[in-house]
């Protein structure tokens, strides 16, 4: 069964309900000129898992969730009240990640032969985290045999190209009201996420927050040390691009010669959720509300910040 094909035994008036409708949902738009140079992004956060995924999958529900940034679009969704938009994918990250290149695929999870010009060594592809995922988790296999390429070629059409398609189109509804844009990337990260990064030793520099500006190249410095300020005086530790750095939406949509800048926000799970049931905690409404603050603030400063030349539209 594909993307778009109906669950097994359901239709409405006679019509084929999709697998995901719609596939994604942007919070906080509407017609008219953007309020906003803000555009946030949360791709990891769907949570839908079809039953027709699920029988393709050796694995259980709660297993699959591993790779889930889960509530992250509900932690950032306080951005809508400073007029920015919050593009979230419905679509589980195990089933389709848009946040690789769109042909970033294992040759040995398909029968068949793959388009000309897949990339098939890449670094994520090798670590079964391509554009269709092999594994999640403690490198647990998703699905109980090969796929048909024509179901990733599907998966692809109909939840890859239509997400970019709809950041593309903030992010240049932004900038041609502002001439500039900033693109905040919303993520989550497991606690353990950085050991490899720190010793046992040195547990006090393990960070609520990383900030992933691919080394300053695709975002101002100025924006993400604003950022870093304003977490720090909330309270978190931040670190800046280790372990993560910004992934392939961060790298390609950031151009701050162009007036475009995005940056990744990775948020350490343990503040908000425990980390075995997947369930919100305590700290979740404090977290949410302190994202909320930062986003506010964050509109504030970049509407009056003159960090780069807009000449050109949003590219």
């Amino acid at each position: 069964m594909s993307a778009n094909e109906p669950f097994e035994g359901e239709e409405a008036a006679g019509e084929a309900r999709p697998l995901f409708d719609p596939p994604f949902e942007i919070m906080g738009s509407g017609p008219g000129p953007a309020p906003s140079a803000l555009v946030f992004s949360s791709p990891h956060s769907g949570s839908c898992y079809p039953d027709a995924f699920l029988r393709l999958s050796r694995l259980d529900p709660l297993a699959l969730r591993r790779s889930e940034d889960a509530y992250v679009d509900e932690l950032f969704s306080g951005a809508v009240l400073a007029g920015a938009p919050v593009l979230r994918a419905l679509f589980p990250r195990a089933f389709l990640d848009v946040n690789r290149e769109p042909f970033e695929l294992d040759p040995r999870m398909f029968e068949g032969r793959l388009p000309a010009g897949s990339n098939t060594r890449s670094v994520r592809v090798a670590g079964g985290l391509g554009t269709i995922a092999r594994i999640v988790g403690e490198a647990q296999e998703i699905y109980r045999a090969r796929l048909p390429v024509a179901e990733a070629l599907h998966r692809i059409e109909t939840l890859y190209r239509p997400y970019h398609c709809a950041l593309r189109a903030l992010i240049d509804s932004a900038w041609r009201q502002h001439g500039k844009a900033l693109l905040i990337e919303c993520h989550s990260m497991p606690s353990s996420a950085q050991l490899a990064q720190t010793s046992r030793h040195d547990e006090a520099h393990r960070a609520d927050f990383v900030l992933g500006d691919r080394y300053g190249t695709s975002c101002h410095p100025g924006i993400t040390a604003w950022i870093e300020n304003q977490l720090e005086s909330l309270g978190y530790s931040v670190r800046r691009n280790k372990p993560y750095a910004g992934g392939y939406i961060t790298e390609t949509f950031g151009a701050p010669a162009m007036g475009v800048h995005a940056i990744q926000i990775e948020v350490n799970r343990s503040l908000y959720m425990d980390e075995t049931s997947l369930e919100k905690h305590s700290g979740f409404a404090g977290l949410q509300s302190d994202l909320s603050e930062l986003a506010a603030g964050l509109n504030q400063y970049f509407a009056v910040q003159h960090l780069g030349p807009a000449s050109a539209a949003a590219e």
